[in-house]
């Protein structure tokens, strides 16, 4: 379900870029759209279910299905009237939002009124979204996975829908992709109805402040959301600092991130999602054995996927940019630039996936604070490394890069942050072949790499037809991809090395 939102969110992009290209008004939108966007990450994918989902554990084992049943009734209430009072804040103060997140709008009143009329549109997408998150907490938590994993997929259409239909029909087109991003969040909210109903777990808003489960929720979802948000608030960072580069800097950013977050979200996110209940569990049952078990087993699969997907990002970085964007308004200046910055952002990708694995170590046994106190120590690398990185590097064309690099080492630093915390506490214990594991996948991926420079890069992408670079990428991802597997097999690795004992 989550493949089939990422291939929507694809396709979302290449017609925004075919239809709007990347300019200053692209620019506007991405900055707008990147404000919900980011609490979009924070809340429905795993963020807010790192506080949400463990309580809920400890509930239904306490209370039952009537103390389950009441919790969400009083939660849902309480968290519904946050956000609606947070939303229409939200709306109101958008002007000062743009200034404080894309302050170099400001020398062109143009592009600071547009952005901010559309953030005002926008904003409200945090109302619906929490409510979604709240109910794909619940869902998942009842081993209920493909109704939220499927929920983004409605964004990704409706704003499809938006640029196609609604844009002609307005003075300013763009404004009509701020209206679907509002409708979808509706539509996101309506399709989890049913799921709930027919688990029976539709819970009745109840207004409850004082209630102590509540306000432990409250108090424990800001230290969980910060502690997984490290990477949206550092692509934040990005677009703030992006904002005083060439025109174009923010949506060639966002072009870039929207590959990373590719095998990010189709992986990452689902590896999340799927471990933080049997972690939550596993540390209920004080199962020590399973629990160490479960981490290893996730961050054997985080390199499994996340190195072979860095180096086929890395490597067909302009490949990838012209085959998905380089239609009418998106030139091939477009694809060299925002091919630079994928090239420099996906170089933190087994950070990126491996951050979601590692804080779920901490969350599921309710150590909120250590991973805010990494992700703060990574904020502030990101924060040093872009103002350090780009003045020197914006002279050759390559300053939103820098920031994309910046992001990238940041991630990888509070990985290994997190995951210095989990061997120092004891509670992970690799299981031993570690280093013949490394060695393997060293040598698939380097193969693989050696195979799409050596033949794929060089290839004449810009000169053929759509459905000709289309067909030349996925033979070469599969090409690459088979290579990489046949190699990993050839030097002994098998699925069961990588399989996850029925014991735990």
């Amino acid at each position: 379900m989550t493949l089939v939102s990422r291939i929507l969110g694809f396709a979302r992009d290449m017609v925004i870029a075919r239809h709007f290209g990347a300019d200053a008004a692209t620019d506007a939108f991405f900055v707008a759209f990147r404000i919900p966007n980011f609490l979009r990450r924070l809340f429905a994918e795993g963020s807010f279910a790192q506080a949400f989902v463990p309580m809920l554990s400890e509930c239904q084992q306490s209370g039952g299905r009537a103390g389950l049943r009441q919790f969400l009734d009083r939660a849902s209430g309480t968290l519904a009237l946050i956000v609606l009072l947070a939303s229409a804040l939200g709306s109101l103060l958008s002007p000062l939002l743009i200034l404080v997140f894309a302050p170099g709008f400001l020398v062109q009143d143009a592009q600071f009124d547009l952005s901010s009329a559309l953030l005002r549109i926008t904003f409200p997408y945090l109302f619906f979204i929490t409510l979604v998150a709240f109910a794909g907490g619940i869902l998942n938590a009842h081993g209920r996975f493909a109704i939220p994993a499927f929920t983004p997929a409605l964004l990704n259409a409706v704003m499809i829908a938006a640029t196609l239909w609604l844009a002609p029909r307005l003075a300013q087109p763009v404004m009509a992709l701020a209206w679907g991003v509002l409708l979808a969040g509706a539509a996101q909210l309506a399709l989890q109805i049913p799921a709930l109903l027919a688990a029976g777990l539709l819970p009745r808003p109840r207004l409850r402040f004082a209630d102590p489960q509540v306000r432990r929720l409250l108090k424990r979802m800001l230290p969980a959301i910060f502690g997984v948000s490290v990477t949206p608030v550092n692509l934040l960072v990005d677009t703030l600092i992006a904002s005083f580069l060439a025109s174009g800097s923010v949506s060639w950013l966002y072009y870039s991130d929207r590959l990373v977050e590719f095998p990010l979200g189709v992986f990452g996110v689902a590896m999340g999602t799927a471990i933080l209940p049997h972690l939550a569990k596993s540390h209920a049952r004080q199962d020590a054995a399973g629990f160490s078990e479960a981490l290893d087993w996730g961050l054997r699969w985080v390199l499994l996927v996340g190195l072979p997907a860095t180096v086929g990002l890395a490597v067909l970085a302009e490949p990838l940019m012209s085959t998905l964007f380089q239609y009418d308004e998106f030139g091939s200046r477009d694809v060299q630039m925002a091919g630079r910055s994928l090239m420099t952002y996906s170089s933190g990708l087994v950070g990126f996936i491996a951050v979601k694995i590692l804080a779920s170590g901490f969350n599921a046994r309710h150590d909120l604070q250590t991973p805010v106190r990494h992700g703060f120590y990574a904020m502030a690398a990101n924060l040093l490394l872009g103002l350090v990185l780009v003045a020197p590097l914006a002279r050759y064309g390559w300053g939103h890069a820098a920031l994309a690099l910046a992001t990238a080492l940041a991630a990888l630093f509070n990985a290994a942050l997190l995951l210095r915390g989990l061997l120092r506490d004891g509670v992970f214990r690799p299981r031993a072949g570690w280093l013949g594991y490394l060695a393997r996948l060293s040598a698939g991926n380097l193969a693989m790499g050696w195979l799409l420079a050596h033949f794929a890069v060089g290839l004449p992408w810009a000169a053929w037809t759509a459905h000709e670079r289309i067909a030349q990428l996925v033979l070469w991802i599969a090409a690459g991809g088979a290579g990489y597997f046949a190699l990993l097999w050839l030097c002994g690795l098998r699925p069961a090395h990588l399989s996850l004992r029925e014991a735990v």
